[in-house]
């Protein structure tokens, strides 16, 4: 049966705070010489007593969930987390092997201020939880005949560009003042939720119906800027992190380059997975708990409000508000009983536009290699080669390919005298139906073939002491992502703001959403987003009930 909380008539947010809990257990013996406390009627999830406090069932510990559990508890709520893995994080998870650790996917941190405002909204610093390192250069971008390191300053970019390219200072100089207009108007937009058609008037949407470059692409915004291909693929190759093309990604993510300029990107000390880890410890600081290994087969429904959770173990929790941070489709397929959801339906879901995949090479290196941090080789033919996977739905076998040497900056990643190199190419999502499981022999000879050349690292193979892949079918497989879309549901303005999933979802009551398939999108500033959103839209929610 559900393990209910109690209802205490007019007392809801009565013993909210952790303040009180004296008085938990003063009223403690009376309960329990009454038999009361022996019952379900005053139990939790884990059998402790509470009163008065809404409980919130967060779905997944990934870094939106996290994110809103830090908030949630720290406001009073009773929080329990459910994640099915052994360690927090999803895709921002830590992948350990022989003494190497790897970061299953974000591998920079841009826009840190979102990340230190959730610390201080919790009373904390984030500097007392994470050593955050300023890359600069930020990134090695290679395009085979020659290369440029990406500073974050004005200066070191306008020195590398005048360097390599036939264009002055005035291009980047336009690009900063132009694009730091549109970021200002635009952040405010991603900040706020879109819940009725009615707020896309929203003084904030209106604003930023201005920045957003209607039928244009990012490359072709970036034309008003540069006139060399090459140099705008400089300012363009972000839009990987939306999963899209740099010729068809909207023109209004030109804010991404200007953001990593303008803010930096920074380098976790032991991994960007530590972020999470450290998210969760606030939870459990906050009186939230965690729950690994703890699987939810489905929503428990009464007609379309949410109830509770149902474990794969077979228990059922209740909750006042389910937070669902899964990924989106898998959770709409697997997390509804059939036929309950009409908007996202199967037939509807399978209609929305998805990100691409990436083919994920993790390799343990023996010796250091001479690269820095962040690496970007593009291929010969960037065009074509982002035609082929978005297009053609195929593989490129003129691939760019993502590498990051972390072990440049933190030799804690890798045992002394090692190096780990993570290594990222683009691929089409299972929409392309490619067999990986023989494709991927082909594909990894091809990508080590890049490496060895481009790098220069010619003895690269014979250097590899531990090795793990991630192909688009283990993505949807091992990490239950829909369509294997590493980047979630594509960031076309079909998909954004109001027509992108809600936090409060639509088609049920008393559910919400965190994560990239819902607003304001993928990337780790705007998932944590996403969560702070969906926590303060539970608190409104749970004030108006109890008012």
């Amino acid at each position: 049966m559900l393990l209910p909380r109690p209802r205490i008539p007019g007392g809801r947010g009565l013993l909210r705070s952790a303040d009180f809990s004296f008085a938990l257990q003063g009223i403690r013996p009376f309960l329990a010489n009454y038999g009361l406390l022996e019952g379900a009627m005053f139990r939790s999830f884990d059998g402790g007593l509470v009163l008065g406090k809404s409980r919130v069932a967060v779905i997944g510990g990934g870094p939106g969930g996290l994110a809103a559990a830090m908030l949630l508890a720290h406001w009073g709520f009773e929080v329990d987390v459910f994640e099915k893995g052994d360690q927090v994080g999803g895709r921002n998870a830590a992948l350990r092997r022989d003494g190497f650790t790897f970061d299953v996917g974000p591998t920079l941190l841009m826009m840190r201020f979102v990340l230190d405002e959730l610390f201080a909204a919790t009373g904390r610093s984030s500097e007392d939880y994470l050593d955050m390192v300023p890359l600069d250069p930020m990134y090695l971008l290679d395009y085979g005949d020659d290369h440029i390191l990406s500073y974050r300053s004005d200066e070191g970019m306008g020195g590398e560009i005048a360097r390599v390219f036939d264009e002055g200072p005035e291009g980047v100089e336009k690009f900063y003042r132009r694009e730091g207009r549109r970021f200002e108007e635009l952040l405010p937009a991603l900040q706020r939720p879109y819940d009725r058609l009615g707020d896309l008037v929203s003084r904030e949407a209106l604003k930023a119906f201005r920045q957003l470059a209607p039928g244009r692409s990012l490359f072709d915004v970036l034309g008003d800027y540069f006139s060399d291909d090459r140099l705008k693929l400089a300012f363009a190759f972000q839009a990987i992190y939306l999963g899209m093309s740099p010729w068809a990604c909207p023109g209004a993510f030109a804010i991404i380059p200007f953001i990593e300029h303008k803010f930096g990107v920074y380098h976790v000390m032991g991994g960007l997975n530590r972020i999470p880890a450290a998210m969760a410890r606030v939870v459990e600081e906050e009186g939230g708990r965690i729950h690994l290994g703890s699987e939810v087969e489905e929503l428990v429904l009464e007609g379309r409000r949410a109830r509770g959770v149902e474990l794969v173990s077979g228990e059922l929790v209740e909750a006042d508000f389910i937070l669902v941070n899964a990924d989106f489709g898998h959770a709409m397929l697997h997390l509804v009983a059939p036929g309950v959801l009409k908007k996202y339906s199967p037939h509807k879901l399978a209609r929305k536009r998805y990100s691409c995949s990436t083919f994920m090479m993790y390799l343990g290196i023996e010796g250091k290699v001479d690269i820095p941090h962040h690496s970007i080789y593009f291929a010969r033919d960037s065009r074509s080669s982002a035609d082929d996977i978005f297009e053609r739905l195929t593989a490129s076998e003129d691939p760019s390919v993502y590498v990051q040497n972390a072990s440049a900056t933190d030799p804690s990643l890798a045992p002394e005298g090692y190096s780990t190199l993570y290594v990222l190419v683009p691929v089409p999502n299972n929409e392309a139906e490619i067999d990986w499981k023989t494709f991927g022999i082909h594909y990894r000879e091809r990508v080590l073939d890049v490496l060895e050349e481009r790098i220069p690292l010619p003895d690269l193979r014979s250097r590899i002491r531990t090795e793990a892949i991630l192909d688009p079918q283990r993505w949807e497989k091992e990490h239950s992502i829909y369509r294997g879309a590493t980047f979630n549901l594509g960031h076309n303005l079909g998909q954004m703001l109001y027509f992108r999933p809600h936090n409060r979802f639509e088609e049920l009551e008393r559910v919400y959403l965190a994560g990239g398939g819902t607003h304001p999108g993928s990337g780790l500033p705007t998932i944590w987003e996403s969560g702070r959103i969906s926590a303060q839209l539970i608190r409104e929610a749970d004030d108006a009930l109890g008012a």
